[in-house]
């Protein structure tokens, strides 16, 4: 409860923050401060000591799962705006609304983490989604973006819907017609008509969210048109927020039946993996590679809904720090450069050296390299479908794609320190001391988290 209470009155006091601020630059630290408060607050929880004492009657359920996973997601959005807080004054002149935004999703998020009723977790989802929708088309300026935000907002919106009907059939279906999920939770006989009908409209609904095909058609065009700061935001947090509510939701209402929907996730999982590897190869522009090759992170994440055990909990939050902790990284190498095509890496290890190895532990951690966090997430979730027993062919058809991915990931390093400097491309990259240092620091992380995810995931059983 401390996050949730705690993101929404920052989210009103950045937005108000606008009217007096007078500089620029003094939102990003406003933010920097709210979000350090909202990750203290949220420890404090953790450790037992919520700071306020709200009878939600059950609506909400604070475990160690939900509260790590948001501890997880405060220090990559810490993380996050210490890299590219500054960059939200390229977007435009609202910078202290832009974090607002932001706020308000992290109160979304926080939401979903503890939901404990198709209702609130109807409402985390638009809590979620709605700033996003304004963030996406948030610099006036570009057309592209402009139709990413209505294209964003029209699919949104649809998924929505088809949430809604499947809550509502879920409601109409179990017989003590309750939304809270812990009444849903079935047991090992044949699904109910309205039930099967509403788990398949709310696998639909969160798949277009989480963007799994072939739900995912609206993700490369939003990804591609947003603000690339925006962009690294969503690609990110606001993905894992929805995976964790994904995973709540069918661990707790539909876990007993897994046998009878399992192979609905198996399509979509195989589907998500093909699609996003494939078309990922493909592209010339690093910023849309890294929005297709999303979609395909998303099918490794899908393997732990598959699975649904202790491990596949284990790998989720250990996914979910390692892909973020990395997408952010490489995302705040793109936006200082002035061409995101892969030929605008050439010759960026000459250029900037610190930088350009970087952004290669960014790299191959997204590929799954060892030694990295992206190999160990990758291995638990994995293993974590190996331990359910089933499918078994899906688990070497993930084998095979993360091979794939690293031909298009292999493609930007070898642009980086194999191929000549373009001609006045990127000659006047200017970052400061401050900011190799957090490139440092969040590189450091990804090698860390690939030795020890121990460090990560034992706080699960605290």
């Amino acid at each position: 409860m401390n996050a949730i209470i705690i993101t929404a009155l920052w989210g009103v006091i950045m937005m108000f923050g606008g009217v007096f601020f007078k500089k620029s630059t003094t939102p990003k630290f406003w933010a920097i401060a709210g979000i350090i408060i909202v990750l203290l607050a949220n420890l404090f929880e953790f450790f037992g000591h919520p700071f306020f004492n709200v009878d939600t009657k059950g609506m909400l359920k604070f475990d160690s799962f939900g509260l790590h996973f948001n501890t997880i997601a405060f220090i990559c959005t810490l993380l996050f705006f210490l890299l590219n807080g500054k960059d939200f004054e390229k977007i435009g002149m609202h910078v202290s609304e832009y974090f607002a935004l932001m706020f308000f999703v992290l109160c979304g998020l926080s939401i979903l983490s503890s939901f404990n009723t198709l209702l609130l977790l109807f409402l985390g989802i638009e809590i979620l989604s709605i700033p996003l929708y304004i963030l996406t088309g948030s610099d006036k300026r570009n057309l592209k973006g402009n139709e990413a935000a209505l294209k964003y907002l029209l699919m949104g919106a649809f998924s929505t819907g088809i949430l809604l009907m499947g809550i509502a059939l879920i409601y109409g279906g179990n017989t003590l017609g309750s939304f809270y999920i812990d009444a849903i939770n079935l047991g090992t006989g044949n699904l109910p008509v309205l039930i099967a009908g509403g788990l398949v409209l709310i696998l639909v609904g969160i798949s277009f969210k989480v963007s799994a095909a072939p739900f995912h058609f609206w993700a490369p065009d939003v990804y591609d048109g947003a603000p690339a700061v925006v962009s690294s935001f969503m690609m990110t947090i606001v993905k894992i927020a929805a995976f964790v509510a994904f995973f709540r939701l069918f661990q707790t209402s539909f876990g007993a039946m897994q046998h009878q929907w399992q192979m609905l996730i198996v399509v979509i999982t195989a589907a998500t993996l093909l699609i996003g590897n494939i078309t990922a190869v493909f592209q010339k522009s690093v910023k849309r590679m890294l929005a297709y090759s999303s979609i395909s992170h998303a099918g490794f994440m899908m393997f732990t809904l598959f699975a649904l055990n202790d491990t596949a909990k284990e790998g989720l939050l250990l996914y979910a720090a390692a892909y973020s902790i990395a997408t952010i990284g490489i995302f705040a190498v793109i936006i200082k450069m002035s061409d995101y095509s892969i030929e605008g890496f050439n010759g960026l290890g000459k250029k900037q050296p610190l930088l350009a190895l970087t952004a290669v532990i960014f790299l191959l951690s997204l590929t799954g390299i060892p030694l990295t966090a992206g190999f160990t997430a990758k291995f638990y979730v994995l293993m974590a479908a190996v331990k359910d027993g089933h499918q078994l062919w899906l688990v070497v058809l993930a084998v095979i794609c993360a091979a794939i991915g690293a031909v298009y990931y292999f493609k930007v390093i070898q642009a980086i320190y194999f191929k000549d400097p373009v001609p006045g491309v990127n000659d006047e990259i200017n970052v400061s001391s401050s900011f190799k240092f957090l490139l440092v620091v969040t590189a450091a992380l990804i090698i860390l988290l690939g030795f020890l995810p121990g460090l990560l995931i034992d706080w699960i059983y605290y």
